[in-house]
């Protein structure tokens, strides 16, 4: 059994230890045990902690840790000699992060339990963000309530205990936990919010989390998915975002308080004037299709830009003067054309699939009208519709 230094000191940073063994991998890594170690393996919904290992002039970085049956393996990429001391180091400023978050997610777990009886089914600390999936349902003012009482335990600085029951004292003992433990249980206590088994390292007392705050909720398999960020990455993420909303206010020329009044006008502005394009397209087509006449048997509109809808309009009114072919090919010779195709008479479905031959296009539809895509000069297209 590998004697684990995260659970006498979370906040162990080096580390002297004996190489129990070494065994090289089928993925050229090395599997390393020691007597002892402060590395956290990858487990309770967290990834493995990073660090190195010291074996005289050699710096190993360790790039997971893994345990099987109470045996934590180190893997790297070199190999440690076995018999030797060396010294370990882990990444503590992440260590902490992952305290951070994890503490917080007790806090959040136990007050989500206390006030509406449901379990936290599902959790992952990540790299960038924790969730957490619960087994019922969250409003968005349930979620703020939540948020707040959670940063009023970190306000309270309460002193975090770790036990270890027995199993009579177990009995007595109303903790959550998402299995069945088998052996010694180890418990997570934050007097007044949470009681939780639990196998990771956490921060000394409620205070050190720093900020709770829920970024998200979202449904998930009948219940709520909610995340959160706590301390280093919930000030990282307050930082981003604040960025963004100072570099939304300038471009808006407004207070970042009025920018989402200001991007609402925008909208509009947006809005109106994909109106008036409409209505300007509208006249434009009017003013072709007034020089169209019954007799033409080929009516086609080439232009760089315009509206979906105003394509088919096109064509639809076109098809009511005209018999013949009629179509609208928008985009240019280099990039290619996005055309749609109809007739009222003509075996329009035929004719465009002859078209998509000549010119590696694609497409299709119901007659009497078709659309598609393909690359040609439009002298070509012309050429091959008007002798159709």
């Amino acid at each position: 059994m590998t004697e684990k230094l995260f659970y006498q000191d979370s906040r162990i940073r080096k580390f002297t230890a004996r190489v129990e063994s070494c065994r090289e991998t089928e993925k050229n890594q090395y599997e390393v045990v020691l007597d002892r170690t402060a590395f956290f393996p990858e487990e309770g919904g967290q990834y493995a902690d990073s660090g190195r290992l010291f074996q005289g002039e050699q710096e190993i970085p360790v790039l997971d840790v893994q345990e099987k049956n109470g045996i934590l393996i180190h893997y790297t990429e070199k190999a440690l000699q076995e018999g030797t001391e060396i010294t370990g180091e882990i990444d503590y400023e992440e260590r902490f992060s992952k305290m951070q978050q994890h503490t917080g997610e007790h806090i959040v777990s136990g007050i989500v339990h206390r006030r509406f009886g449901y379990n936290n089914v599902g959790f992952h600390l990540g790299n960038e963000e924790v969730t957490m999936d619960f087994d019922g349902m969250l409003t968005m003012e349930q979620i703020r309530e939540i948020e707040r009482e959670a940063n009023e335990a970190v306000a309270a600085n309460v002193e975090i205990q770790v036990l270890y029951p027995t199993k009579e004292e177990l009995k007595d003992i109303a903790y959550r936990s998402k299995m069945e433990i088998e052996g010694q249980v180890r418990i997570v206590r934050i007097p007044g919010w949470d009681t939780c088994a639990c196998c990771a390292p956490h921060v000394t007392a409620t205070g050190e989390i720093g900020i709770i705050k829920l970024t998200g909720a979202i449904k998930y398999k009948g219940g709520m998915r909610v995340s959160m960020l706590c301390g280093f990455r919930a000030l990282e993420d307050y930082n981003r975002k604040e960025e963004s909303v100072i570099a939304i206010s300038r471009k808006l020329s407004a207070k970042p308080e009025t920018i989402v009044e200001a991007v609402e006008r925008l909208e509009k502005e947006i809005q109106a004037g994909k109106e008036k394009i409409i209505r300007l397209q509208e006249q434009y087509i009017k003013g072709i299709l007034a020089g169209v006449k019954p007799e033409d048997t080929c009516v086609l509109l080439f232009e760089e830009e315009l509206d979906p809808a105003a394509m088919r309009s096109f064509v639809n009114d076109a098809m009511e003067i005209t018999t013949g072919i009629c179509g609208v090919f928008i985009g240019n010779e280099e990039e290619g054309y996005r055309y749609v195709l109809g007739s009222r008479e003509q075996n329009i479905n035929a004719i465009a699939k002859e078209m998509n031959q000549a010119f590696n296009g694609r497409g299709g539809g119901k007659p009497p009208m078709v659309q598609g895509s393909l690359k040609a000069a439009k002298e070509n297209i012309e050429e091959f519709l008007k002798n159709r």
